[in-house]
Order: structure tokens, then sequence, then C-alpha cells
């Protein structure tokens, strides 16, 4: 196996704007009950995955939203990691709502905007939002209103920086003419690509661009993906992983999970070296 016992700093770092983080994340949604609604099956352990991942594997970027949950997977966060340490970035979203398990309806009306971020601010109890993001374009709200809800919020120091979601490049334009944005967060991994052309606008403007399901779920079955990790002898989503990381220096993976082992399964993908030969079987 060409895994090392690594940690999420083995896959280098990012800029957004001021703030520095390890390439390799948490995502937090799966803290949460099934179909991402109330509490996790097992508190206890949602708390202790979160510590691990900050504590023991350098874990410094950890992404969640107000609908996970709803509310859980923030409270979850704050009660694990506060006081929280120096140069952990958490990133949140607002600008969906959840009227049940596993639905989701875009919201993003200027008004709700504001009340899902300053509920933000009380459940992660902090005075300032590290990248606050807007969940997904609203069919029924202009971009630029939406996108303006934030800057002003922005300027009332309740986010620090902006980042979007589920934006396709023409809507990435239009929200540019509105403000300037740290990141952008996609479906996108080795079997679902998509995204391809986001990666690339993001790249050529220096913007991180951050997968969501980056383990493919269901969806992840890629036969070279498998030839490749039983070469190497690790896992199907330790190679998946790893093509993110070498696939763009902007990608930011945050894969996420209700178990340590997992967690380290997870992390450990920073140490995994992909030849030229078998990023182009990815690449297929």
């Amino acid at each position: 196996m060409t895994t090392t016992t690594a940690t999420a700093s083995a896959a280098g770092m990012i800029r957004m704007g001021e703030l520095a983080v390890n390439r390799l994340g948490f995502g937090a949604m799966r803290l949460t009950g099934e179909g991402v609604w109330g509490p996790p099956d097992d508190h206890d352990e949602a708390i202790r995955v979160l510590q691990a991942a900050v504590g023991d594997l350098d874990v410094n970027f950890i992404d969640t939203a107000d609908s996970y949950g709803p509310n859980v997977s923030e409270e979850l966060i704050a009660e694990a990691l506060r006081p929280y340490p120096e140069g952990l970035v958490i990133a949140t979203k607002g600008g969906m709502e959840r009227p049940g398990p596993g639905r989701w309806e875009p919201n993003g009306r200027p008004k709700h905007l504001r009340e899902a971020c300053e509920g933000s601010l009380r459940r992660l109890r902090v005075d300032r939002i590290d990248i606050y993001q807007f969940h997904r374009p609203d069919p029924e709200v202009p971009i630029q209103d939406s996108m303006g809800e934030l800057v002003r919020l922005r300027e009332e120091g309740k986010i620090r920086y902006i980042g979007v979601s589920n934006f396709d490049v023409d809507q990435l334009e239009q929200a540019l003419k509105v403000t300037r944005f740290v990141s952008v967060q996609n479906h996108y991994n080795v079997a679902e690509r998509d995204s391809d052309p986001v990666v690339t606008w993001c790249e050529e403007r220096g913007i991180a661009f951050i997968p969501w399901r980056p383990l493919g779920g269901g969806e992840l079955d890629h036969a070279a993906a498998r030839n490749i990790a039983e070469a190497h002898g690790c896992t199907v989503r330790q190679v998946a992983l790893a093509w993110l990381l070498h696939r763009s220096p902007t990608v930011l993976p945050i894969p996420g999970t209700s178990s340590r082992d997992h967690l380290r399964q997870n992390v450990e993908a920073a140490g995994l070296e992909l030849s030229g030969e078998e990023l182009s079987e990815l690449a297929e």
C-alpha cells in the first residue's frame, strides 16, 4: 500500500482570501440523522469524530449548513470544538429550507438569508462566520438580490468571506458582477464530472472549488478506480479522494462520515500518490 499514515496537512494548503487551510477538509452533513434530518443515532460518536478530525488529523476546514438537521450539524460543531482552536475555518451555508426528511427547497430571499445567517451565528457561537455560502440559486429570486444581501451581511461584520454553491458558470459570472467570493461548492467526483467547466473557471480565478459528495455515494462505480485501489492496496474511496487532490490545486475535498475509522481512511488519502498513467486512466 502506497498510502502513509497521513494527516490532512499532507494534502498541502489552499488560500481563501487571507485564510489558509489544509486541502482536505471535513463535511459535517453526515453527522445528522437519516435523510439529513434530526440528531445522529450516536451523539457521542459524532462529537468524537469532530474532535478527532481537528485534534488528531490536522483538519482545519469544516463545511456545514443550517439545513443539515436542520441546525443539528452546526450545534454539534460548537459543542465538540468550542473554544475553537486558532486556524480552524468553519464554512456554513444558507438558502435552503427543510420541510421534512430528504426534502430541500431553495429560498434565496434576502430576508431569509439574513435570518439564516443570524441563526448560524447563534448556533456556532461566533461573532463572525469565516465563510458564508449561498446554498443554491433560487429560481424565484434574482441572483443579484441574494448576493447583495450577503454583501450587506459582510459589511456589517457578520461574514468574513462569501462563497456560493450549486452554481453553473453563467450564474457564477452573474454573481461575480455583484461581489468577489472565495469558494464554489458543487457536486463533483471521479464518476460525476458535470462541473468540470466550473473547476476550470475557479482555477483560472484562484477561487477554491469544494466538491460535495466527493466520494460519490452510490454513483462511485469506476472500473479504473477499482483497479488502481487493488494495485495500491487501498480503498476505492481513497483513490477517489486522491484523484480530486490531483485534479486541480484549487480543489478542496470535504469527505464526510459519522465514523472515526472512516474518517481516518479518508484523511489517509492525502498521502496517496497516483502516477501519471493512473491519472490518465481515471480521466477516461
